[in-house]
């Protein structure tokens, strides 16, 4: 799930990074451990010079910017998995060679339609959930209780659906059974630094930095700025002295977890801010038709913790956890990338494009700002939005947080020369009643 934040990206280089060491003979899990162990060693430089100071200049601007573009690869990865069904399982009037049993790279009939039903069916039931919270039906706690738990009952009632259709097959969550290695064939749980079997050539163990620069600035930008995000003024929540120790946790346990095969670990971005726009439901208006206003935070580290234990228990839950289709996760994931849009100040603006003047919000980048020029401060972050995701999909994928950090001179320096200061503050603005300074 943690690898689920860059999945599209993390896959493509994924593949090139094997075939990269196929081509010169090595292997490419004990590259991993190398990469694994320079991840460690600059976590703790950068922690030790306290350099996480430099989220200071990932601006709204970046960070608007990198919260859509994850959001989009959720949503375009689930449709990618959707029609991959399709075309393995395509609608026909006839079947041939159906068995009973399934055979592999034989359709099945109907096995496409039920995944986009139960796809489907999840995610408006995940939406209807998260909106019943704000109704006016059953007790507020009742309301509150279905809410926070509208996902795993979305999971639960499709699931349940999919078991009482027999006759339609669809493709099963694969768990395994117990605390084991996905191919134990193939490998150990340990993974030898020296070579599992043959030698890892000595001069790439020192190259192996270069990949490891990659994905530690990957993970740093990924973290901070999930960090930031959650802590907008408007959600009223205050991150204190964890931007380092957050940063040292994530990179030097991913970095151990190469040694066992593991992936690295990365912030979730869309499920926290996911979580962190859900704080908006738990708010009170202060009059009918009024916007809802945060009242109270409460922060505490037992949720996460159990979330962590839960995690864990899961390994014993392979008879529960088989019989959930991918469909099912698909709609999750969708729920996940949909969600996360709300809040996001570029998403607003983007659909402000499609909107007459007449109707737009009274927020202070619509009414202290010219409409024309409010488009067009749109327009730049959707030309760096599509310039990251052609990146993100091509083999020069690995440049991706070059590219993402080449947004921070272009806020500090370029956009200034094109804006005005006012209109630039109204645009990060944290929304209504807040005032610009000296505008």
């Amino acid at each position: 799930a943690q690898g689920m934040a860059l999945v599209g990206t993390s896959h493509g280089r994924r593949g090139r990074g094997e075939a990269f060491c196929s081509s010169h003979g090595m292997e490419y899990i004990v590259g991993r451990v190398w990469i694994g162990f320079w991840l460690i060693l600059l976590v703790l430089v950068v922690v030790a010079c306290e350099a996480s100071f430099l989220v200071r200049y990932l601006s709204r601007y970046t960070q608007e910017i990198f919260s859509f573009l994850i959001s989009l690869i959720f949503i375009y990865e689930t449709f990618s998995k959707l029609v991959t069904i399709f075309k393995n399982h395509p609608l026909k009037q006839i079947y041939d060679n159906v068995e009973p049993t399934v055979q592999p790279k034989v359709p099945q009939p109907n096995t496409a339609l039920l995944s986009l039903v139960l796809m489907a069916g999840t995610f408006f039931l995940a939406i209807f959930l998260r909106k019943f919270k704000n109704s006016a039906f059953l007790p507020g706690k009742a309301r509150r209780l279905i809410g926070d738990f509208g996902v795993p009952i979305s999971i639960f009632i499709m699931t349940l659906a999919d078991f009482f259709i027999k006759d339609t097959y669809t493709q099963k969550l694969n768990v395994p059974k117990g605390l084991e290695v996905t191919n134990s064939s193939a490998r150990d749980w340990f993974i030898n630094p020296m070579g599992s079997n043959n030698d890892f050539p000595i001069w790439m163990m020192f190259a192996s930095v270069l990949p490891a620069i990659l994905v530690f600035i990957l993970i740093f930008l990924e973290t901070q700025i999930t960090t930031l995000i959650v802590s907008k003024p408007e959600r009223k929540l205050v991150k204190g002295s964890g931007f380092h120790l957050d940063l040292l946790l994530i990179v030097a346990m991913g970095g151990l977890a190469a040694l066992f095969g593991m992936p690295w670990l990365s912030a979730t971005t869309v499920r926290t801010i996911t979580h962190a726009n859900a704080l908006t439901v738990m708010s009170k208006a202060t009059a009918p038709g009024d916007k809802s206003q945060i009242v109270e935070v409460k922060e505490q580290r037992i949720s996460g913790l159990l979330v962590a234990v839960l995690i864990g228990v899961s390994i014993l839950m392979e008879p529960i956890l088989k019989h959930i289709p991918l469909a099912v996760l698909f709609g999750i994931f969708l729920y996940m990338g949909v969600t996360s849009l709300f809040g996001i100040q570029l998403f607003d603006r983007i659909l402000l494009l499609l909107m007459p003047p007449k109707y737009h919000p009274k927020e202070p980048y619509v009414t202290r700002v010219k409409t024309w020029r409010m488009h067009l401060f749109t327009f730049t972050q959707i030309v760096v939005l599509v310039l990251l995701w052609v990146v993100k999909s091509t083999p020069a994928s690995l440049a991706l947080p070059f590219v993402l950090i080449l947004t921070v001179p272009l806020r500090r320096f370029l956009l200034p020369r094109i804006f005005r200061d006012m209109e630039l503050k109204c645009v990060r603005s944290p929304g209504v009643g807040w005032e610009p300074p000296q505008c």
